[in-house]
């Protein structure tokens, strides 16, 4: 049987495998993980338009520089190809297929009508002021006369952003250790630290 890992001390992937973790929470962060480093091949958008939501959370979420990156569009993908959602919705936005269907469709619209070229070809600050338009109710294109912009890139950034910060690496680059929680939490001063938190690495 081989080795398991070893992952460096003070590291949210050394915490997750001690004592310190529930069973439960282990294995739902390890899935994560293992999850996150797969190849994936789209279920509900199809290759351009899965491409382009890939462009477009790049943009909404900078990474630091790593071997892989967090993805989160497959996660996107996989709960609109199972007709799953939180329950509500803003009553000026469609469901959610159809809302990220319009959605996506208006941000290439826009891309084009600003600067000529799909959104994956702009430059960066090109593809910053794309998202910005739609944030701010500016961007052209007949996908924005039906679908309200800003609800739009407020609920892509909140699921995005929500499916980021669930991923245990994403956790490690904020400190976070809240999955930690089997032995209770005693020091709850300002600037205190658990033994069992993670230091920051210096580089």
């Amino acid at each position: 049987m081989p080795a398991a890992p070893h992952h460096p001390e003070n590291t949210v992937r050394a915490l997750i495998e001690s004592p310190h973790v529930s069973a439960a929470t282990r294995a739902a962060l390890l899935d994560r993980l293992e999850t996150a480093a797969q190849p994936y091949t789209p279920q509900f958008f199809d290759a351009d338009t899965f491409a382009l939501l890939q462009a477009v959370c790049a943009r909404l979420l900078p990474q630091p520089e790593r071997a892989a990156p967090i993805e989160v569009a497959p996660r996107i993908d996989e709960r609109l190809a199972a007709g799953l959602s939180d329950g509500w919705r803003y009553d000026v936005l469609p469901p959610d297929r159809e809302a990220y269907r319009l959605g996506l469709g208006g941000i290439q619209q826009e891309a084009q009508a600003q600067f000529g070229q799909p959104f994956a070809q702009l430059a960066p600050e090109q593809q910053d002021e794309t998202l910005r338009r739609v944030q701010q109710a500016t961007a052209a294109g007949a996908a924005w006369q039906t679908l309200d912009g800003p609800r739009f890139f407020e609920e892509l950034l909140a699921e995005a952003t929500a499916l980021y910060y669930q991923h245990p690496l994403a956790q490690e680059e904020i400190g976070y250790v809240g999955m930690a929680d089997l032995p209770a939490w005693t020091r709850i001063g300002l600037d205190e630290r658990e033994d069992r938190e993670p230091q920051p690495i210096q580089p």
